[in-house]
Order: C-alpha cells, then sequence, then structure tokens
C-alpha cells in the first residue's frame, strides 16, 4: 500500500506559477512510477505529467510541455509538478498518482494508488 497526499494547490492569477507536493508513504516510494493528473468540472480526468521511478525519463502532456515539469526526491518520497505560466484552462483537481509498472504510463488504469487532489484555480 502507499499512501499519497497533496498540497500546494490554491488560487493564482493567469501567468502565475504553482509548486505542487506529494508526499508518500508505505511501501518504497522509488520502486513506483510517479504520475500527476488533473479533473476539470465536468470533465474527464487526463494525464499531465510522469516520472520513472529514477528520474531518468519524464513525460508532460502537450497541453503543458514547455510550461509544467515534473521532479521527484526519491530520499524524501515526495514528487513535484511545478507549474509556470498558468492559464485558466489549467484550472482542476490535480492528483498524484503512483504506478507499479516498470515504464511510464499515461492512462488511468496504470496507476494503482490515487491521493484526494488538490485544487488549482487559475483566474483570468
Amino acid at each position: 500500500q502507499v499512501q499519497l497526499v497533496e498540497s500546494g494547490g490554491g488560487l493564482v492569477q493567469a501567468g502565475g506559477s504553482l509548486r505542487l507536493s506529494c508526499a508518500a508513504s508505505g511501501r518504497t516510494f522509488s520502486s513506483y512510477v510517479m504520475g500527476w493528473f488533473r479533473q476539470a468540472p465536468g470533465k474527464e480526468r487526463e494525464f499531465v505529467a510522469a516520472i520513472s521511478r529514477n528520474s531518468g525519463s519524464t513525460y508532460h502532456a502537450g497541453s503543458v510541455k514547455g510550461r509544467f515539469a515534473i521532479s521527484r526526491d526519491n530520499a524524501k518520497s515526495t514528487v513535484s509538478l511545478q507549474m509556470n505560466s498558468l492559464k485558466p484552462d489549467d484550472t482542476a483537481v490535480y492528483y498524484c498518482a503512483a504506478s507499479s509498472f516498470t515504464t511510464i504510463g499515461t492512462t488511468i488504469p496504470l496507476y494503482n494508488y490515487w491521493g484526494q487532489g488538490t485544487q488549482v484555480t487559475v483566474s483570468s
């Protein structure tokens, strides 16, 4: 079992920045691929970014590439999402997720554990 707790969400103006963090507890953090997803009101949950177990590979959705950056610290069992140049379309609940698969995945079924989410609201 892995427990995930997100933090860092909030209200920000368009063009601003936020940094989300996810703290993990339970089984060995470094054995999981970690990802961020988001869900806007009335929309399906969508992939945002993922990072491999040793931080050697990252993958970002096209809608956030160049603006968001995922990183992890295995010593601290945390994964972060730095979000810059935020847009109103980025408004959503952001979820941290852990996958026991060995390679980066972008689909929800690949992720075994989920946090409860943190709200990000970007005003225009």
